[in-house]
């Protein structure tokens, strides 16, 4: 084993797929990219997601205490990477980057209409916000794409670098 550095560990542990968070308030959509988000609870589904304060979608998250979480595709990479490169303060990302917000079923944050997946959510839990930006998110809906099949998402490994899902393969276990 070989000494590495403390600020590159966010490389080794990455918590799954990069997605776009979607928030709505005071008239305006916006849309940020996430990495820092795992599941924490499975019914109902509870997601943990930190969300920098310096970030324009963390006051309207912390507002309106609702979300959407649109899981992109390969395909939308350099879309989603764009939408990370720039600020919800300085115009509309969905127009910036060419993405379609959808109107959700219960929350007032868009869908993204060329996700593979859209889970609408409601902050259940924010006691970790002041300390860590952290949100507890219980997903009220979700939504899939059915023409979007076996979709591979889209990895943040660090400075700039990504990776994409792989084959699949399957290994008996207890559970389906």
């Amino acid at each position: 084993m070989r000494k590495y550095p403390l600020s590159g560990v966010y490389r080794l542990i990455e918590p799954g797929p990069v997605v776009l968070l979607t928030t709505h308030h005071r008239a305006r959509s916006n849309a940020m990219t996430l990495s820092w988000h795992t599941m924490v609870e499975f019914v109902p589904p509870l997601i943990a997601c930190v969300v920098s304060g310096a970030n324009f979608s963390f006051q309207a998250l912390r507002a309106t205490r609702e979300c959407v979480i649109a899981i992109p595709a390969r395909r939308l990479a350099r879309k989603v990477v764009a939408v990370g490169n720039m600020s919800g303060r300085d115009g509309d990302k969905f127009a910036a980057v060419g993405l379609t917000p959808v109107p959700a079923k219960t929350v007032a944050a868009p869908l993204v209409a060329e996700c593979c997946a859209n889970l609408e959510c409601r902050v259940s839990d924010a006691r970790l916000v002041n300390r860590y930006n952290m949100f507890i998110l219980e997903v009220v809906e979700a939504w899939t794409d059915p023409a979007q099949k076996a979709p591979k998402t889209i990895h943040h490994r660090g400075c700039g670098a990504f990776a994409a899902d792989g084959p699949t393969f399957r290994i008996a276990s207890r559970k389906p």
